[in-house]
């Protein structure tokens, strides 16, 4: 299976552009949440950054979960 870099909109705090990338780095999404806070704040570029991989990254398409049993 090929992995694609998406947003996790099942496992969104904003627009699930932090927990995309820790899916696809097989990351804890909090860790990345936090290293993007920091580099927001240092370096101010985060938060243009944030911005412009929310607009480029596609959604998930939840295609790739498990199927939900509902009895």
């Amino acid at each position: 299976m090929k992995k694609r870099l998406t947003r996790d909109v099942k496992h969104q705090k904003i627009a699930g552009v932090c927990a995309g990338i820790a899916n696809y780095f097989d990351l804890d999404p909090t860790l990345v949440r936090v290293i993007w806070i920091v580099l927001a704040c240092m370096a101010g570029g985060g938060i243009l950054a944030y911005l412009i991989a929310w607009l480029v990254m596609p959604e998930d398409s939840g295609q790739n979960d498990e199927p939900t049993i509902i009895n």
